[in-house]
Parts: C-alpha cells; structure tokens; sequence
C-alpha cells in the first residue's frame, strides 16, 4: 500500500491519512519530518541539506529524493507508506519514477475553489485552548466568542481568504499539473488513479477511500 494523497490545501487531505495510516498500518511520511530526522540524525544527506537551508536556501529534489529512497528501506515501511505533501511538483514526480519509488495508488480528494474558500475563511480559533469553530458549520453559541470561556475567537492569517486564494493558486500552479502526470502515467509502474470528491460527511468520504483502496 504504497500511495499519495493529492488535493488542494483545505480540501481534508489529513483527516484522511491519518484514517488511511491506521487501518493500513503504514507509515505517515512528511519531506519536513524527513529533513528534520536527518539533520537530527547527521547523516550525510542530512548534513547537506543543513547547510543549505542554513543559508537560507532550497533542498534540490536530488536530496529530497535520496532521502525518500533511505526513509522507504527503514523497516517500518516494509507493509507500505503514504507521502504527505510529496511530490508537490512534476519534476519531483519525474525523479521519483526514475529513482525506482513506485507508488501503488494515487488518490486525489478533490474539491472546488470556492468550497475551500468558505471552509477556511469561515474558521474561528480560540488560542488558549485550540478549540475550532466554523461561522456556518460549527458556529459558537454566541457569535465571536468561545463557548467554554466567553474569550474572543479569532481568525488566523492562515484561514484569511486573500492567504487562501493565494495557497489555492500556488497549488494550481505548482501541484495540480501532478493529476495529468499520474493519470497520464502508462506501463508497470503506473499507479491506480482514483478521484474522489471531497463533499459531505468525513465517514462518506471514507468509504469511498476504503474502495478505492480495494477495502
């Protein structure tokens, strides 16, 4: 169960790796927390990759890619892995296939723009406790305050629609070109390619998850 989650930011792509994750029993796997193990950890790729972000530089995809190649042969990945935020580009996609890393699916969560506009737009935080409210789905008691404390909810630069337009345009540019690339992909190595909507309940979408999973 080798396979990646594509979808724009907003669109509930963690909520389902981590369901992914726990039923299959494969690990999550992040570049961030790849990068982060191997400068931890020294390790030669590590240390390159340290010195350039130290210089306040971008890691190459070569080094990306050699890190994926040594955290896929750790023993933990032997049943599979789901990336999480990789590839986020076609020439990422590109070295992966040429560095031998076949996926067995790719699962695409797909929503429209102006669906995660209001989702994110609409969130409210309140910062002492975490706790998530939604002006339209999950509103608070009274409107602008927490429901616990009374305390002012506020609305994270993150979730601000001018941000989210602006990751939404990113992603079109930069990862959405990865859905052509992968459905286009022919031969032995080509992962199953499955599009699923992401509208409705998290439990609905799920099972459609589960399916094309092949349960």
């Amino acid at each position: 169960m080798r396979l990646i989650l594509l979808g724009a930011p907003g669109a509930g792509k963690g909520t389902q790796a981590q369901f992914i994750c726990e039923k299959y029993a494969i690990p999550q796997i992040s570049t961030g927390d790849m990068l982060r193990a191997a400068v931890k950890a020294q390790t030669e790729l590590g240390l390159q990759a340290k010195e350039i972000m130290d210089a306040g530089g971008l890691v190459s995809d070569d080094i990306i890619i050699g890190l994926v190649k040594e955290r896929i042969a750790e023993a933990d990945c032997a049943g599979g892995f789901l990336f999480d935020g990789f590839p986020r580009t076609i020439p990422q996609a590109e070295a992966m296939v040429d560095a031998g890393v076949n996926l067995d699916h790719v699962v695409e969560i797909a929503v429209d723009d102006e669906e995660i506009i209001a989702r994110l737009s609409g969130r409210r935080v309140h910062p002492a406790s975490g706790r998530v409210y939604h002006v339209q789905y999950n509103p608070p008691k009274q409107e602008g305050v927490d429901d616990v404390t009374g305390e002012p909810l506020v609305q994270r630069d993150d979730d601000k629609e001018d941000t989210v337009r602006h990751r939404l345009q990113v992603y079109q540019e930069q990862t959405a070109p990865l859905i052509d690339f992968y459905q286009g992909m022919q031969g032995e190595a080509a992962p199953k390619y499955h599009r699923i909507v992401g509208v409705g309940s998290v439990d609905d979408i799920r099972a459609q998850v589960v399916t094309a999973l092949g349960g």
